[in-house]
């Protein structure tokens, strides 16, 4: 038996290569075998932090006696859901026909051609509580395929079929509904046109259904499982800083984004070392489930960040536990920039790697005292930890992940004066921009211990880089990282003003007839979807150039919100870009030497519009980057412009005048 896996990029397909499977990793070689030998395929998808991932593993795929009968019946791949989120999205699409029960490890068998014909996640070694033996289900597949071959194969195209109508129906029927809320009449509007006809009405709404939503005894939204939901902080958070929501909507948003995450804070959902785990299987928050993911912890890192900002310039109103009004107690706002800032040294302890890049995530298995266990690390008195061997990292370095956690970094320390945090995110940017931007200018999905992926790069990679490089730009006033977050915009917007991927889709998906799949079930949870990303992107792309085609494509996908609204623990993405789209755009812009950035940016530091762009440079990168387009700079002599909309007023000279003009308070 080859071993296919031993050299993987992804940690995930390495765990896996001693079993005694025969593997194939995602790829066309695995199909064209199968057409081969005329069996069927089967395709494991999980990652390298998943536990039930691990459980199946070692119950089934360890198994000699299983490894048989892969080896008689079936051609076998196994995919990291991380490195190949199309595949993994279009999986997940065509498995939602045969389970309502869909998650990792995620179990799909397709004909020779990839028509997925039956699907699960996990199967255990013997029948348990009404889930049968993973044994069982690979002898009832084999026997299908061998005896009801004509049904398999039609159930397999009726799924293709139904993907690619679901995929067009996203693609026509939603932006064509959708558009005739951007203006109210039934056409889309022109530059100064929102998202949504009427933008406090439609935040209203929003902040109902959250509220509705929410866990008043435990805080967060929902029963069990209960996930920290950042993208719906963030959306909350930009709904409460908008100028143009009913000031009462605004304060509801703030108290129930600062009851969420004071709750979370509070909870063992954040362990001591100030890293939140993925989620809890109880609704009070207890019993996590204790891997750790970079982008749960980059986006709560920015969402804290905003709720500090807030509680800082505005009302403070009584969270689940009261610390502001308790006598003798820290401001809140305080308190919630101990949170980001714990979160902030949590990213850079753990999970940085030595080149400044950031790991996926960290293991929620750990082996303690001989046993490898579920959470055993992290249930340690903290002093005993330094005895024992903290869970492995997932080393694997994904460009998308990592611009959220760039962006969350440089926030951070720009907002609450973590000038550590900023450094990171600038070793961070360096890393990606040498490692993972190839000599043709094109992005890498993903790399493990410098070596690249042949993953095809996404739009949200695209989108959160092109996102992180704008706003690190704007705070460190590097002209290098706003040239190249300018040009990844640029290859994500088409020349009909489409988001698209500009390295499209996975090439075998194409070739199997499977990439309308993960159009059909974009990713809009957990992290924002990649069409949103690359919309923030293209969003910050028009405040610095004033290019109408940068905001018109933000705002054909911000569209879709008027839908979305009815659903926002789903769409908080797409909802957080309507929001900024609904706000008058916001600009600060500071030309100066290097030296006299930092006061003006400490003047700025609690200066925060949704989807608001600070811009800072030297006098000869700001006259470099306007003959490069970007108008914001145009013409603009040293000194610091406060703008809306291109129309900026008289410079000023000082930070103190600066701060004066913001109505900031004095640090």
């Amino acid at each position: 038996m080859v071993n296919r896996l031993a050299a993987a990029v992804s940690p995930y397909l390495r765990q896996h290569a001693g079993n005694p499977v025969d593997w194939y990793p995602w790829g066309a070689e695995a199909f064209a075998e199968a057409r081969r030998r005329d069996v069927p395929v089967m395709v494991s998808v999980g990652y390298a932090t998943c536990h039930w991932c691990h459980v199946m593993a070692r119950e089934s795929f360890s198994d000699p006696d299983i490894g048989a009968l892969l080896a008689r019946g079936f051609v076998a791949v196994k995919v990291d859901r991380e490195e190949h989120p199309d595949v993994d999205a279009s999986l997940l699409a065509a498995a939602s026909a045969f389970t309502p029960d869909l998650g990792w490890p995620l179990t799909v068998f397709t004909t020779p051609d990839g028509a997925p014909f039956y699907a699960g996640t996990y199967w255990p070694p013997v029948p348990v509580a009404g889930r049968p033996a993973f044994r069982d289900v690979l002898d009832a597949v084999a026997q299908a395929w061998e005896q009801r071959r004509d049904q398999a194969v039609e159930t397999g195209d009726a799924i293709r079929a139904a993907l690619r109508d679901a995929a067009a129906g996203r693609r026509t029927g939603v932006p064509r509904a959708a558009a005739t809320a951007v203006d109210g009449s039934g056409a889309a509007g022109g530059a100064d046109a929102g998202p949504v006809a009427d933008p406090a009405e439609h935040a209203r709404r929003v902040v109902e259904r959250l509220e509705a939503a929410e866990d008043r005894v435990h805080g967060g939204f929902g029963g069990a499982p209960k996930f920290p939901v950042a993208p719906t902080l963030e959306l909350l958070l930009d709904v409460a800083a908008s100028s143009v929501v009913d000031p009462e909507v605004a304060r509801r948003a703030l108290v129930l984004a600062g009851r969420t995450v004071d709750a979370m804070a509070a909870s063992p959902l954040r362990d001591v070392d100030g890293g939140f785990f993925r989620y809890a299987t109880r609704p009070d928050w207890s019993e996590p489930h204790y891997e750790r993911m970079l982008y749960d912890n980059a986006q709560l890192l920015s969402a804290a960040t905003t709720l500090a900002v807030l509680r800082r310039t505005g009302p403070v109103d009584g969270p689940l536990r009261t610390p502001a009004e308790a006598p003798g107690t820290p401001d809140a706002g305080e308190d919630t920039a101990e949170v980001a800032g714990d979160v902030g040294r949590f990213l850079l302890r753990v999970l940085r790697l030595a080149d400044g890049a950031f790991a996926s995530a960290q293991d929620s298995e750990s082996v303690v005292d001989g046993e490898r266990v579920e959470g055993g690390y992290y249930l340690l008195p903290p002093g005993e930890r330094a005895h024992h061997e903290p869970p492995p990292l997932d080393t694997k370095v994904l460009t998308g992940w990592n611009g959220l956690a760039i962006e969350a970094l440089a926030r951070a320390g720009h907002h609450l004066a973590l000038p550590d945090l900023t450094d990171a995110a600038r070793a961070a940017a360096d890393r990606l921009l040498a490692t993972h931007v190839r000599a043709d200018g094109s992005l890498v999905r993903a790399s493990e211990g410098g070596v690249a992926s042949d993953a095809v790069a996404t739009l949200e990679d695209h989108g959160a880089l092109a996102t992180a490089l704008l706003v690190l730009g704007g705070l460190t006033g590097e002209a290098r990282y706003v040239r190249e977050g300018l040009r990844l915009v640029d290859a994500t917007v088409g020349p009909g003003g489409d988001l698209t991927p500009p390295q499209g889709t996975d090439p075998v998906l194409t070739d199997l007839g499977l990439a309308a799949g993960a159009a059909a079930d974009p990713s809009e949870g957990a992290v924002p979807s990649g069409t949103t990303a690359a919309a923030r992107a293209a969003r910050l792309a028009h405040l610095a150039t004033g290019e109408p085609r940068y905001r018109d494509a933000a705002l054909a996908h911000a569209a879709a919100s008027a839908a979305a609204s009815e659903h926002p623990l789903g769409a908080a993405g797409v909802l957080r870009v309507a929001v900024g789209l609904a706000e008058p755009p916001h600009q600060l812009v500071v030309v100066a030497d290097a030296d006299r950035h930092a006061g003006f940016l400490a003047a700025a530091r609690d200066w925060y519009h949704p989807g608001a762009l600070l811009l800072a440079a030297t006098p000869d990168d700001a006259a470099t980057l306007a003959a490069d387009g970007v108008a914001l700079l145009a013409d603009r002599g040293p000194g610091a412009y406060l703008c809306a909309d291109f129309v900026c007023r008289l410079p000023v000279h000082d930070p103190a005048a600066l701060r004066d003009q913001l109505g900031a308070r004095t640090p």
